[in-house]
């Protein structure tokens, strides 16, 4: 039956293990694009519309494709009761599509709404939710105590000031921890037009004058000890691809006065250029402990007109197939050789990664860590069943799943918590299968261990997360 207590629980051992194991551990959420600001303040939506489909480029870009006017989408000449309704009109016909199972999770765990959304329905869950937002316990802090919340790491910039983290730490009526996680892309992305501009940010965050690459790494490394004493402890990188481009400290130096001088670099010279930064973050992770997050396989901004119209993140990304493994084990063997391997974690978009990804684990791993280089979990485009049942396979069969870190929502939305749930339903049915196939014992006690580890334990003790 759809969505009941054992969705996606197909056997004995799976409804066991997720009832009895997984289902109760606290959710460390260690990458996400919420606003701490929003936490801190406790924000109150005034309805479903603004904290369901503001900002959610998933539900944007399904709408797209059911052939739904941008005005109900995006646009600011249409009411928020209208937006709802055309996105009940598209998620009942939603087959297939895991927003359909995140939707319905949501309302269900959210607003103990039992139904379906479909147009017949939009009405009833329209005043539903809305009446729900407005009763006690419906902030954002409600939301996300709610949810069970232990851990959230945020997306922030090197010039941030982190004030909201600051607040956040300070607040002891608020149990869940909010972290800050290192994000220094336009730092290091020389081609992009606003890079010059960036630069003069980060000049005056840092105090630190940048008129060469030393000056540029010392400015970032200023700011990475202002991160780590508000208890940053992991980066996160958004790449095209890993590159590996070794160059001289004299063509880097070129390379970045010809940026300065207005000259645009070629994709070499970039990658030169980017190889250049990563090696000196990885060694300043690894000096700090932090882990490094490398995403990619991603082509992003595709349709030029509507990114000028709309900006970045609005929904017209797509899945890149350019990733070299050659070049990502190269670079982590560089790491490697100068004894400055940070713990990593590999996301690529394109499933077609996976084998690869997970034999170049293999390579690298330290006993500093359990899962030293981590696959992470299926992201973007693939955290649905398919995607998510594959990563978990291929992480098996390759690697050493009892060590994985697990779940996390990469989302801008209060709702997405139940993506963990759906997930651990996923990992109990993929661990199910295999006991009740005899591929494994069943040996209860250790796949609860298992199980707990990967929802939980294993998240905690890799990043070294404190109780708040």
């Amino acid at each position: 039956m759809f969505l009941d207590k054992d969705f996606l629980l197909n056997t004995d051992t799976a409804i066991k293990l997720f009832h009895e194991a997984a289902e109760s551990c606290p959710i460390i959420d260690y990458h996400c694009h919420i606003n701490p600001r929003e936490i801190y303040e406790d924000r109150r939506y005034d309805n479903i519309t603004q904290v369901w489909l503001g900002g959610d480029h998933y539900k944007w870009r399904l709408m797209r494709s059911a052939g739904v006017e941008e005005k109900y989408i995006t646009g600011n000449e249409t009411s928020d009761h209208d937006k709802f309704v055309k996105w009940a009109e598209v998620l009942g016909k939603g087959i297939g599509n895991p927003l359909y199972h995140w939707s319905h999770l949501e309302l269900r765990r959210f607003f103990g709404y039992e139904g379906i959304l479909n147009k017949k329905t939009a009405e009833e869950v329209w005043e539903l939710a809305n009446e729900k937002l407005r009763s006690e316990g419906y902030s954002v802090r409600g939301l996300i105590n709610m949810s069970n919340v232990e851990t959230i790491c945020t997306t922030d910039d090197p010039i941030d000031s982190l004030a909201w983290h600051e607040k956040l730490a300070a607040d002891k009526t608020f149990k869940t921890a909010v972290l800050p996680a290192w994000r220094p892309d336009k730092a290091m992305n020389l081609e992009k037009a606003t890079w010059t501009e960036y630069i003069a940010q980060l000049e005056q965050a840092s105090g630190v004058k940048i008129d060469s690459f030393a000056a540029l790494k010392e400015a970032l490394k200023k700011r990475m000890a202002y991160f780590h004493d508000h208890n940053c402890r992991l980066s996160d990188h958004g790449l095209n691809y890993v590159m590996y481009a070794p160059a001289s400290e004299e063509e880097i130096e070129r390379i970045f006065q010809n940026r300065v001088a207005g000259k645009m670099p070629t994709l070499h010279e970039e990658d030169q250029f980017k190889h250049a930064c990563m090696l000196f973050l990885a060694g300043e992770y690894k000096r700090l402990n932090w882990v490094m997050q490398l995403h990619y396989g991603c082509r992003r901004d595709n349709n030029g007109p509507m990114f000028r119209k709309m900006g970045p993140d609005t929904g017209f990304d797509c899945v890149d197939n350019g990733a070299s493994s050659n070049d990502t084990a190269a670079f982590l063997g560089a790491l490697a050789e100068g004894d400055i391997l940070p713990k990593t974690i590999l996301y690529s978009l394109n499933t077609n990664d996976n084998a690869a990804i997970d034999t170049i684990l293999g390579c690298f791993q330290r006993d500093e860590a359990v899962g030293y280089i981590q696959h992470g979990s299926a992201w973007w485009f693939n955290d649905h069943f398919d995607g998510m049942t594959e990563q978990i396979k291929s992480l098996a069969s390759l690697g050493y799943l009892a060590g994985f870190v697990g779940m996390l929502t990469d989302s801008r939305s209060f709702l997405s918590y139940p993506r963990h749930e759906y997930f651990r339903r996923i990992l109990c049915r993929v661990i199910g299968e295999w006991v009740e196939n005899g591929m494994y014992p069943d040996d209860m006690e250790t796949l609860s261990e298992i199980v707990r580890a990967i929802s939980h334990d294993n998240a905690k003790a890799y990043f070294g997360f404190a109780e708040k």
